[in-house]
This record gives C-alpha cells, structure tokens and sequence, in this order.
C-alpha cells in the first residue's frame, strides 16, 4: 500500500525552463507625416469617385413635412420619427421648400421674446404654420419661394442671424462635391433632389448630412484611417480655449469670459439665456462648466426643443439645474476626449456610435475646446473657399491618384473656424440613423459594400 501524500513527501516536478521567442515584426508601416497626407489624398481621391447615392442605407424612410403643417406638429413629428431637421414641400406649386430645422424654432422663440410676451406666442405656436415660419412681417400669408433663389427671412433679419440658404445636390454628384457644398455653406446636410422625367417636377431622394458622409469615410477607409495617426490640436482640428488666465488677486472684468471664443453657462444660467448663444453664435451645445472650469454637463437646441413641443414656453425661465431635470434619461452623456487624441481614434468612434460633437477637456475635466463634425470635415476635405461662390478652386492634391513622394507633399488644409461657423441642428439622445432618413434595416448597408 502506498504512503498518503504529505507536504513533506510529496514528489516535486520539475519545470522545464522556459525560452523566451522574439516578438514578430509588426506589418504595419511606420506612422510618419508622409503616410498622414498620403492617406488624406487616398480619401479625397476615393470621395470624388463616389456619389451620395453610394451612402444611402439598404432601407430607409424620408420625413417630408408639407409647408402648411402647424408648427408645433410639425415639431411632435420630428421628435417622435428622432429626427431633428426635414424637407418641406410646398403642395400648391410641388416643389421642394427649403428645411425645417432647430434653427427655426431657436430663432422663432428669440423673435417672440424681443418682440411679443408668452401668452402671444403660446396662442401664435399652436396655430402657426411652417409656410409663414420665414415671414412673420406678414403673418400668415407668406410662402416659400419656389425658385431657388435666396430666400428672404424677416426673422434673422429682426436677430441679425445669417439666414438659411436654400441648398440642393443631385443624388449622382460625386461626395466630394457634396463635402465642399456643406463646408461652403456652413451646413449640416444637404437635400438630394432629382427630377421626375414624366412630369418634370422635382422629387426629393434623402438628406445627406455630415454625420453620414463621416461615417461612410470611417466604413470604407478603414486602412486610411489607421494612418490619421497625429494628434487633434497639433491638425487644427477643433475650437480651443484662447483667453489668457488671470491672476488670482486680479478681479475679473465684466464679460469677461475664461474660455474664450467658446460659449460657456453654469447650472444658474437661464435656459432663455442659453437659447440666446444658440441663436447669436449659431452653435447647437453649451458646455456647462462649474467655478472651476470643469465640465459637468453639456445642453443642446434639442433640449430647447423638448420644452417647447411639451408647451411649456414659461421654462425658458427655469435655471440650466432645473431644465435637465426634464431632459430625457435616453441623454448619451457627454463624449470627452483630449487634445492628444487621434483623427483616426476620432473617426473610428464616429464608426462605432453617434456622435456630432467632442468636448476636449485637459487635467481633471477642465474645459479645454470643442470639437464638431464641420471641424473634422473642413479638415478631411481639404482647403475650400468658405461661405463665398468663386470659380472651382485649383485642383486639390488628392487628385494625385498616387501617394507623393516623401518630402514632397504640401501640408494638409488645418483650418478650423470657431464652432459658431458649425450651424445647430443636432441629433436627440436616440436619434434616427440618418439624421434626416429613418433605417429600416441593420446597419449594413449598400455604402459599406461598396468598397
């Protein structure tokens, strides 16, 4: 009979000594400046040899709002399809009228409370129609214009606001040419309009917005965007922080304010005041801050937009600490990044879930830029004549098929203008995948598998 095992007679094994192997080289090439340009030409070239009928999901459904819609439920309308913006059609003269976007409602409280008291704008909403929504000088018996020419806005004239150019593109235009429409006009989407060869009237086909155009990029350059390697502020890419801190023992002047050119509140501004920075700077989010300049919270026109639809016109007096109590607990949160970050970490979170703005923050949350989808496509597209309609600019380099030599390569456009240059209009906590168009169908989509 053998002896139980004990501590002290147990058999002891002997480890062979383990070999270490060397590590296999990496297949990836080096991150250099070279390989950062050469993959920004390879997605400009890819861009104009694709059109926006290429970004469009397997199935989707268009909202189309009829111009002589109510406001407010036009507004039900948009929250409850989680959209934010839609075409209007005007139904007299079947043509296409303009979008219906969280600018307008912005502008029309801003309007209302310069010029009228709550009580007449609770009465004016709820019979107010979006024909009349861009002339109130006539009330209700204005109409959109059907020509396609600019249109005249008494609202933004009365706030001094810029107003809404009247955009279209074919669905076959190359994304390229579409990219350079919205960063020339300072737009987030743009109609797709055809012509119906039978009656020759037009016919709306989807909204290309930029958080689609982005997301197609992050889908169908993945290897180029593995090579966007450098970091966020070295590229310009963003609106940062410029004021210089003052001393401690140095009182502040009035309006000063810390986080210049960037519009800030506390949980004790008024909603109403915020509303005034959206509509002033043509911004769509405000960072909330505390004394110390750490981000809290962030409030956008959607939550603007939610009080409204629900008819409560007196909460625009409510403190910023009341109003998010109201706020919907679908709210994402806010998505944070630093100054150090990637293009490349930046579109593929862009790939990965909705986005449509970064707050960068520096130490422990401190308010340092802001980020949005108009800086990284300003950035991605290149050097463009901003707001002005000049002749085609000379050819860009990513009309070079191939990659140029290293050292030879002109430096990327890194212009990025203050985020009042990025008009609001954003998406809610659980939008539609479009922005404008609602999915019917998984996330894979004819645009992803036409690489």
């Amino acid at each position: 009979m053998s002896a139980p095992l004990t501590p002290n007679s147990s058999p002891r094994v002997r480890r062979r000594g383990s070999t270490r192997r060397p590590r296999a080289g990496s297949h990836l090439p080096p991150f250099t400046q070279e390989s950062h340009d050469a993959a920004l030409y390879a997605i400009r070239t890819y861009l104009k040899g694709r059109t926006s009928y290429d970004t469009f999901p397997v199935s989707f459904r268009l909202i189309v709002l009829d111009s002589k819609l109510e406001v407010k439920k036009a507004l039900q309308c948009l929250l409850l399809n989680g959209v934010v913006s839609a075409p209007l059609w005007n139904s007299d003269k079947s043509c296409f009228a303009g979008m219906f976007t969280v600018s307008d409602i912005i502008h029309l409280i801003q309007y209302y409370y310069r010029s009228s008291s709550y009580d007449a704008a609770a009465a004016d909403v709820e019979t107010f129609r979006l024909e009349s929504l861009r002339g109130l000088s006539v009330h209700l018996s204005a109409i959109f214009p059907c020509n396609h020419s600019h249109i005249d806005t008494d609202i933004e004239k009365q706030l001094g606001v810029a107003p809404p150019p009247l955009l279209r593109e074919h669905p076959s235009a190359s994304l390229y040419d579409a990219a350079k429409l919205l960063i020339q006009t300072h737009a987030r989407r743009v109609p797709l309009l055809d012509v119906d060869s039978e009656t020759g009237h037009e016919v709306i086909i989807s909204i290309l917005t930029q958080y689609r155009l982005l997301k197609f990029i992050s889908i169908n350059c993945g290897r180029e965007i593995q090579q966007l390697h450098l970091p966020l502020r070295r590229l310009g890419i963003g609106t940062y922080v410029s004021a210089p801190p003052l001393p401690p023992d140095v009182e502040r002047p009035e309006g000063y304010n810390p986080f210049h050119p960037i519009a800030t509140a506390t949980m004790n501004t008024t909603v109403f005041d915020v509303v005034h920075m959206f509509s002033e700077g043509g911004i769509s989010a405000v960072p909330i801050v505390d004394e110390e300049g750490i981000v809290v919270n962030l409030y956008e026109t959607v939550d603007v937009i939610t009080l409204v639809r629900l008819g409560a016109y007196q909460s625009l007096d409510l403190t910023i600490s009341e109003a998010l109590n109201q706020r919907s607990p679908d709210f994402p949160g806010v998505v944070i990044c630093t100054a150090s970050d990637s293009l490349g970490t930046l579109m593929q979170l862009i790939k990965k879930r909705r986005v449509h703005r970064l707050v960068v923050v520096e130490g422990e949350g401190r308010l340092l830029g802001i980020i949005t989808l108009s800086d990284v496509l300003r950035y991605l597209i290149g050097d463009v004549y901003i707001g002005e309609s000049l002749p085609d600019p000379p050819p860009a380099p990513s009309e070079i098929l191939a990659p140029p030599p290293s050292g030879t390569a002109p430096p990327p456009a890194a212009s990025s203008g203050p985020e009042a240059a990025a008009p609001s209009d954003e998406a809610p906590a659980n939008p539609a995948p479009a922005g404008d168009t609602v999915d019917t169908a998984p996330e894979e989509k004819a645009a992803e598998e036409a690489q």
